[in-house]
């Protein structure tokens, strides 16, 4: 299903805070020179309340191999992203979210691992719901605890919406399900009218 809605050549954080708003997230073309808007139906989500956390991955969050922190290396974990990967994070992604990011309006969950930055999650707060952009790990299971205490975060600051936008065989595995776009932007809407303190 094509979920394109749009493209253009510019990007700003006025522009981009106010498509999640509406249920769209942009991606950046760097070989055309755009951005693609993009709004899928159905849509995926990780329901707070049912998050699976596997054994292992309870295990290790138990052992306190990693050090977590929020908000304390956002563009660290932006380029942690944008390894490895198509160049969908461009100069300007890194630039507009860093923007969003001092605004207050995007947050990082960043995990640590013998002080070197080992993985993390960056995402768009609107309101009482996050919308998960990307993830990324460079020591086995980072980006799992990443997730889990963004969740964890989440839950304790009474959020009631993580969107991660399209179902993986990798987000399955943590109770992630797909919702019709109408429902969505439903709870979306519903989210967008309260105000919660990520930090």
């Amino acid at each position: 299903m094509n979920d394109l809605v749009g493209i253009t050549r510019e990007l700003d954080a006025d522009l981009v805070a106010s498509a999640y708003r509406q249920g769209i997230f942009p991606m950046g073309a760097p070989d055309h020179g755009v951005v693609t808007w993009h709004r899928p139906d159905p849509r995926a989500i990780i329901p707070l309340e049912a998050f699976h956390a596997s054994r292992s991955l309870a295990k290790t969050l138990r052992r306190g191999t990693f050090e977590v922190s929020y908000n304390r290396a956002f563009a660290e974990v932006m380029r942690g992203c944008a390894e490895g990967r198509p160049e969908w994070i461009t100069r300007d992604f890194h630039r507009v979210y860093g923007a969003l990011h001092a605004s207050g309006q995007a947050h990082s969950v960043e995990v640590w691992h013998a002080g070197q930055l080992a993985g993390g999650v960056y995402g768009v707060q609107v309101g009482a719901a996050f919308c998960a952009e990307s993830k990324f790990h460079r020591v086995t299971d980072a980006s799992k605890v990443a997730l889990a205490k963004l969740v964890e975060r989440l839950r304790e600051r009474d959020f009631m919406l993580l969107e991660v936008q399209y179902v993986t065989p990798h987000l399955l595995q943590f109770g992630t399900v797909e919702i019709s776009l109408a429902e969505y932007l439903k709870r979306l809407g519903r989210a967008e009218r309260l105000a919660r303190v990520f930090e």
